[in-house]
């Protein structure tokens, strides 16, 4: 379908976003993508431990990793070449197809593991042009001004889908199998599509789209990470980014799992832990969303950075699950307000025509290069112990929210009015 001009859209845009029917389209869509993509991961790792052993079943699970990474620069190319709503159409569309074939295969015969990882890679390098897209497209579906609300709204629709993809992938396995719930998980998928088509969106101003066709692909990443090492507000936000990725990816994921085995806590008490957190996150969206803008956004990034590091620090030291929990809804409050004032600051800063490739950066260092601090996480933690470990991470973090209040260009920075 072809895309509306910038006055077709005029009056859909002027509402606040989470009154624009166009908007919330687009949300809908993202939404069952992102519940697919939950369902799919249950699937993949069911099929996964079930066919093979568990070091083949690890092998699998991170297959989609390294095409994910390699590629995510360059998918950031092709969305702001192509346009960010075509790519994730094509994306959604070729996801859905492969899991549904997979789901069809798994129906008429046992093949083993090959078409699990074959599916893997093929999720992996679609997430490569995937997620700069999903990254790029609203600033194309609603003004500036509402792009932080956008933000949080994005940030309450992923935390929907992990609460709701776990169950529905595991009823699926329940009535079918891995063929169920691929099954679902595609379906899922296809919803997304004609939701995606059915969204407006915004044409770029002449000058923004300037070189983006009459450059080579390579003179076009050039372009994109050079916008951003020279960009007042985007290169330190992009250090600020990595750093409290860094060190809270670790103790988050492997760390806690550590951490609770450690005091005796078990799995119940894990999952108290993780609910805290995603309770704490879901208030930072839904703030976010229902403010809409939140001023001196450069500084409250940078604080709530650093309050959170504090926080990452003290979970290790929590002498009962209640404590831990509390803390970590409190972790999941300050690093869901200052990812959600990132997010929205990267949205609002980046030239609309260089926002694929702004989001394939943020999305590598995020993706692509901080999953690598889990393993290096889990041997510190069996070398010196949980309580130093989290202390260092939570230094790590910190750092981001230094960079954030010592660099004036994102101190200053504020969000659109």
């Amino acid at each position: 379908m072809a895309s509306r001009s910038v006055s077709e859209t005029a009056t859909a845009v002027a509402l606040p976003a989470h009154r624009d029917t166009n908007v919330l389209r687009w949300l809908a869509a993202f939404t069952f993508s992102m519940v697919g993509d939950s369902v799919y991961y249950i699937a993949l790792s069911w099929a996964a431990v079930q066919t093979g052993t568990p070091s083949q079943a690890g092998l699998v699970m991170t297959a989609s990793a390294l095409p994910r990474a390699l590629l995510m620069l360059g998918g950031g190319v092709i969305a702001d070449r192509l346009g960010p709503r075509r790519v994730v159409i094509g994306s959604d569309a070729v996801r859905c197809a492969a899991v549904l074939a997979v789901a069809a295969l798994l129906v008429l015969t046992s093949p083993g593991l090959w078409p699990l990882a074959l599916l893997a890679l093929v999720f992996g390098t679609v997430d490569a042009v995937f997620l700069p897209a999903v990254g790029a497209l609203p600033a194309r579906v609603t003004n500036r001004d509402q792009l932080a609300r956008v933000q949080g709204m994005r940030g309450l629709a992923i935390r929907f889908a992990s609460v709701v993809g776990g169950p529905l992938g595991g009823l699926g396995l329940a009535l079918g199998g891995a063929t169920a719930a691929f099954g679902l998980a595609g379906l899922l998928i296809a919803v997304s599509v004609p939701l995606l088509v059915s969204v407006r969106i915004r044409e770029l101003p002449p000058d923004d789209t300037v070189g983006t066709h009459n450059a080579t692909a390579r003179q076009d990443l050039v372009a994109g990470l050079r916008h951003i090492r020279r960009h007042p507000v985007l290169a330190p936000l992009m250090a600020a980014i990595a750093l409290g990725d860094l060190g809270f990816v670790g103790p988050l994921n492997v760390g806690l799992t550590l951490l609770c085995d450690e005091r005796g806590w078990g799995a119940a008490g894990m999952g108290w832990v993780l609910a805290g957190f995603g309770v704490g996150a879901g208030a930072a969206s839904l703030l976010l969303t229902v403010r809409g803008r939140l001023p001196h956004a450069g500084r409250v990034a940078g604080w709530s950075i650093l309050a959170g590091s504090v926080a990452v620090g003290t979970l290790a030291f929590a002498p009962t699950v209640v404590l831990a929990v509390g803390t970590a809804l409190l972790i999941g409050l300050l690093t869901g307000l200052s990812g959600a004032m990132c997010g929205a600051l990267l949205q609002t800063h980046a030239d609309p025509a260089y926002l694929g490739r702004v989001t394939a950066v943020s999305s590598l260092v995020s993706l692509g290069l901080t999953p690598l601090s889990m393993p290096l996480s889990a041997t510190a933690i069996g070398a010196w112990g949980t309580g130093p470990v989290f202390v260092v991470s939570a230094l790590v973090c910190g750092l981001g929210g230094v960079v954030a209040l010592a660099v004036p260009g994102l101190r200053r920075a504020e969000l659109p009015r």
